[in-house]
This record gives C-alpha cells, structure tokens and sequence, in this order.
C-alpha cells in the first residue's frame, strides 16, 4: 500500500524506544512490522517476527491511521470518493500489518506467549475501531458521499465501498450521543475481553482433558492412525504403554464412529459435550450470560429490540423470520428422517444381542454398522486411498487447474508462523502472480479446533499499485506417524475442498478495493464458494485423479467409488438435524431480551423440547464450546447462513451438474460473477447472473435425501 513516507518514519521513530525497552535482551531490532517487508510477495518475515513486536507496532498502527483520519476530517476539500472513502479503505498500513498476522498467530499457534499479549492486544485493537466507526468528522464526510452518490457519478463498486461504511458507521454507533457513544464503547470492550476468555477456555478444556486407556482390547475398531496418535500423546505425557485421547475433532470422530468399546464411546461423547460446562475454571456459563446481556444492551442502543434483529438486518435473509422460516423448512423433513434412521439402527442392536437403546454416543457408531450392512461399506477401505498430499495436488489444485488454469508451486524457502505450514506461489493461466497459499493441517495443542480460512494480506489496487492476497487455510486432520502418512476419512475430504473453496474466493478476487474484495461479502453469501466447491472431491475425473492407495498407487477402485455414491444421502436426517438445531439455537440465544441470567442447560434443553429435537441427537456445538457464535459477533445470530448458504449451494450446483463439471463458460460465469466479484454488488444479484434465476431450497432437500 502507498502510505506517506513521513508517517511511516514518524510512526518508527515514535516506537522507537518502546520496542528497544520491550526487548528483554537489550538488542537494538529494527520492528519487522514497522517496515516494508522485504520478502518475495511481502509474505511477512515470521523468522524476524519477536513476542515483543506486536504491541509496539499495535500503538504506532493506531497512531498511523488516527493522524490518517485526522487529515481527511481536516481535508478542506468538498467530501469525494477518492480523499473520504477511498482513503480510509487505504488506512492503517501498519495496524492492519500487524492485526493479520497477530489474529492468524493467535488461533493457529497461540502458546501462553500469546495469550499473554491478546489480553492487552484485542481491547486496544477493539478501542481503536471504535474510535474509527464512532468519529463525528469522519462520518459527516462519509455520510455526503452516501448521500450524493448518484449525483457524484459513483460506480456500483463505489456505492457498494461508501455504502458498507456509512452502514458499519451506523451500526458501530455513529448516530449515538456522546453519552451513549461512551456505553457502547464499553459494551465493545467488555466483549472483546470476555470472548478472548471463552475461546481460551475452550482450547484449554479440549487439550487438557485426556481419556487414559490402557488395555489394548479397548481399541478395537478405531483407526491405526489414530491409536498410533493416541499412543505418542500417552509418551509425551510420560505414560509410555498406554494410549490418550482428547476431544479433538479426528480423534473425536473417529472413536464415536469406530470404537467397539461403548463404554469409551460414552467417554468420548461425555467429555466433549462436557467441555466448557463443568462447573470450574474454564466453565463458559457466565461468559455466554455476560455476552447475551451485553449483546442485548447493544441492540437496544442502536434502536433494534433484540440483537438477532441487529444482526440479521444487513444481510440477505433481513429478517429473523426469514431466517426461521428457511430453518423450519429443512428442520421438519430432517427430523423425520432421523425417526427412520434411529429406527435402523435400534434394529441393528437388537438383532446383534444388544440389550439397550441408542443413545447419543451411540448414534456415529451404529450408523457406521447400519451403513456396513446395508451398503457393505466401511468407510476405513477408503482412508487408505485419501491419502492428504495426493488430496491436496491432485485433487483441490487439479480442480482448480481444470476449472479456472490455476498452478502452484511450493516455496520451499517462503517464512512460515510454524514449521507444519507449507507456502505455495498461485499463478493464473498466463503464468502471473496470483496470490499466495499457505496449508497448516495439523493439529496442536496451541491450535483452536476447527477449519478455517483467512489472508495475511488482501488485493489492494491503488494509485497504479497492485498487491496480491496470501490466503492460509489451517485444518486440524490426522498427522503423519512413522510408518504412515496423514490418511484422511470422507467427511475430511469434504472439509479440505471445503476450505480451499473459501481460499478460492480469497485468491481470485478482482474488486477493485481492499474493503470489499475476496471475501469481504455478505455471510449469506460467503460459505457459497466453499460449500460448492466440496462437490469437485467427488467428481469422477477428480477423485480417481487423487484418489490413490498411499502404498501401491492402485487408483480407487470402482465398486468403492459406487459405494461411496450410494451412500452419500445416507445418515443426512442426523448430519442436518445437527446443523440446522445448531443454528435454531444460535437464534434462540439472540431472540432473548431481557437482562436475567439464564441457565445454560436449560435453556439449552428447553429449546430442544420447543423443536421436538430427537433425543438421540445433540446440537451440532453446545453453547459453552459454540465458538462461532460466542468468540466474536462475526456468526452470532448467523450460523444459520450456512444453510442459506447450501440453497445456494445446491441450486447451483445443479447448473454444473446440467451443462457440465468443467464446462468453461460455466466455470467462466462463476469466477467472474461469485469468486471475482467480491461484495461489488448486491449477492443475489451476482448469483443470478451466474444462475439465470433465483434459488429455492428443493435442491438442497433432493442432495440431502430429505424430499
């Protein structure tokens, strides 16, 4: 970005001193965020990056874009696109700097280090924000351009720009008075520190709380992989001889579905439903308490009734019943299904001498059995040929190749945060720089759960300038042991071409400002990209491309492939019933207005009840470990976008499914008006100049078997 050279070295000379004092040896370093990275694609320099750099460069970043927003407030000049808008888009080189890479550290390697230094970081980072959105001058300017945007001559990308943050201005609080500017204030930091402390919890729960076994009998049925993993983990711990789970998501899934023993199963099941909820230290019960009082308070000073109305306004659904009403329609199907699907596998039991009804721990593992009998099919013949390297190159990037020309190339010396990370150069289908992509698939304890996407650094054009993004996608699969390879299950094939889907959306991104490129759009909008791009792992010509056994190198066989089809409308009443509960939950919490504590059992259970939710099953994520709605506001009271987002999904997935896989003018029309566009138009608007009509929730019923 192109920045005043004299605030940049007002901003290095003004921390100066601090740095030097922050060092703890005394050795004079020059700041990495302070300068211009030097790095090819100004990847950042990780091997220069220090503990004791991040607040320094967090303070001269605010007092960089403080004097930036100054200078526009003081522009004499009438308001313009160009010295209001436009400049504060390109604002804060050094705070955003600092922020990508400190929020990419913080989830993906976040040692006590750095909770140490978030604890100061995200309220200063969360201050300063609101000193930007709640800035009298600053909005009386962006309000003139709002309000003569036609008369002004604006393109659509600049309407779409001035618009996102005269809105965000709005809805930060620019409209409140002085006193109440001030609550809000308070309101924002309070959040920041509380949700900091409910993600920690969460992370500290899962990675301490570990299932001792120690007889082998016990094992029976689970993955080699992860008994080999559980194995290490127990040598780590000093208990050589013995094997230790934890909760996360691949050891999780793979005992719930796999083990013989019931009995861990219920361990399993139980620890992590307990997570976060059992009554000491990490218990995130008043966390969710303080959250919803100050989220409510929150609505309420900016004239909505409830904080799910605030929240679902600016986006596609704009009403909270639109959002039910989407919800409801997949719901009762859904849970029907689970009334056929429960009913298999109670009869399984019982033909198999079982003397008990199933259970919600038991749901994963008789599924598996009903699918075995009823397809012959057990999904561990699979791993072997879902190898992740071969996944990776000949299966996401092959797809990407075939569909959009793209080719990466690893970059063998490329800085990385941690020595798991693999950096690759993305060029288009004339052989230019693209973006950066950088892979972080394993778990560690000092890694969040989950799969995710995000940048280091967006698309910025300006004055003649261009920059490239670097995308990362971090997942949490099965690591490599000595004589094995990482060997992922279906559902983590789905989860990889799910997340490069978003790093699709990041990388090929051509709006023509940083503020609404890439992924910058409408949640409604943004698990599109993803959650269509799962449908390439199992395409033909890619999957027997990728889908290769890791020792001999036999290509998968076809009466697997079938069985693989057969069974992929199999379990959904329970896959479904899960994620849409999840999201009536979300909603639920947020439809609250009033300011009692609540007991979070019991709200949780009388919402289960309200639903007539099957008692086999769970909510996708319990509210004390429901990360996406509780560690920051971005998925509060809208989870439920991921299945707006799957009507998409599955309505235009059927144009590919029509015309053809890899048929280019359909390709062709879904980079130009989905992963190109960025938020440079109304979403439903993009979607149907690439769908030729507007979507409805059939397809997604069909795909699922529910309809």
């Amino acid at each position: 970005m192109k920045k005043s050279l004299l605030l940049i070295v007002l901003a290095v000379c003004a921390m100066a001193f601090s740095a030097q004092a922050a060092n703890k040896k005394n050795v004079k370093q020059t700041n990495p965020f302070l300068t211009a990275y030097t790095t090819k694609y100004a990847i950042p320099p990780f091997d220069q990056i220090k503990y004791e750099h991040y607040m320094p460069a967090l303070k001269a970043g605010i007092e960089q874009q403080n004097k930036e927003i100054a200078a526009i407030v003081a522009n004499p000049e009438k308001p313009t696109f160009e010295n209001t808008v436009l400049a504060l888009d390109n604002s804060g080189e050094i705070l955003t700097k600092v922020s990508y890479v400190f929020m990419a550290l913080v989830e993906s390697d976040n040692t006590p280090e750095m909770q140490a230094i978030a604890e100061e970081f995200m309220p200063q980072l969360t201050a300063q924000n609101d000193e930007k959105y709640m800035n009298e001058g600053l909005f009386a300017r962006i309000k003139a351009v709002h309000d003569n945007a036609d008369a002004m001559g604006l393109t659509m990308a600049q309407k779409r720009l001035t618009d996102k943050f005269y809105k965000n201005m709005v809805r930060n609080g620019a409209l409140l008075n002085a006193e109440q500017k001030a609550e809000l204030k308070e309101i924002n930091r309070k959040q920041a520190a509380i949700s900091l402390t409910f993600t920690n919890n969460v992370m500290k729960e899962i990675a301490g709380n570990v299932i001792w076994v120690d007889n082998a009998s016990r094992l029976g049925g689970i993955s080699k992989t992860t008994i080999d993993g559980a194995a290490k983990l127990a040598a780590d711990k000093g208990q050589a001889g013995k094997w230790a789970f934890t909760a996360t998501s691949s050891t999780r899934l793979d005992v719930l579905g796999n083990a013989d023993d019931r009995d861990l199963r219920r361990e399993m099941y139980e620890t992590y439903t307990s997570t976060a909820s059992r009554g000491n230290e990490y218990d995130n019960s008043a966390n969710i308490n303080q959250l919803i009082k100050l989220r409510q308070r929150k609505a309420q000073l900016l004239g909505f009734e409830t904080f799910a109305d605030y929240a679902v306004d600016p986006v596609m659904a704009h009403k909270v019943e639109a959002a039910e009403a989407l919800l409801m329609q997949i719901w009762t199907p859904a849970i029907a299904k689970v009334e056929e699907e429960v009913a298999d596998m109670q009869a399984y039991v019982d033909a198999h001498g079982g003397n008990f009804k199933i259970a919600p721990y038991d749901y994963y593992y008789y599924a598996t059995k009903v699918k075995e009998q009823k397809y012959d099919f057990n999904e561990e013949a699979v791993r072997p040929y879902f190898e992740l390297n071969s996944v990776v190159k000949n299966g996401i990037f092959y797809a990407a190749n075939k569909l959009y020309g793209l080719t990466f190339t690893e970059i063998k010396d490329a800085p990385k945060y941690n020595p798991e990370v693999t950096v690759y150069d993305v060029k288009d289908a004339e052989g230019k720089h693209l973006a950066v992509f950088m892979t972080d698939y394993f778990p560690r304890p000092t890694k969040a759960q989950g799969a995710w996407m995000s940048e280091m650094g967006s698309e910025y054009n300006y004055n003649g300038k261009s920059e490239r993004p670097i995308i990362y996608n971090v997942c949490s699969f099965n690591p490599p042991t000595a004589d094995t390879p990482s060997l992922l299950s279906i559902d983590q094939v789905e989860t990889l071409f799910h997340e490069f889907g978003h790093a699709l959306h990041g990388m090929l991104t051509r709006a023509p400002f940083s503020g609404i490129a890439g992924t910058s759009v409408d949640r409604d909008l943004v698990e599109l990209p993803s959650q269509i791009n799962e449908h390439w792992a199992w395409v033909p010509e890619v999957l027997k491309n990728y889908a290769r056994h890791y020792k001999t190198g036999e290509v998968i066989p076809q009466d697997l492939v079938d069985k693989i089809d057969a069974t992929a409308k199999f379990n959904q009443g329970f896959v479904t019933t899960e994620l849409v509960g999840a999201a009536l939950l979300d909603i639920e919490w947020h439809k609250l207005n009033w300011c009692g504590d609540v007991d979070v059992k019991k709200f949780e259970r009388s919402v289960a009840r309200r639903l007539n939710m099957p008692k086999e099953i769970q909510f996708r994520y319990r509210s004390p470990y429901f990360k996406h709605i509780f560690d920051n506001d971005q998925y509060s009271c809208g989870y439920y976008t991921y299945l707006w987002a799957q009507v998409l999904e599955a309505d235009g997935w059927e144009r590919f499914k029509t015309e053809g896989f890899f048929n280019k003018t359909v390709a062709d029309d879904f980079r130009k008006f989905i992963l190109e566009a960025g938020d440079t138009e109304d979403p439903m608007v993009l979607y149907k100049k690439f769908r030729g009509q507007e979507p409805n929730a059939d397809a997604l019923l069909r795909n699922r078997g529910l309809k």
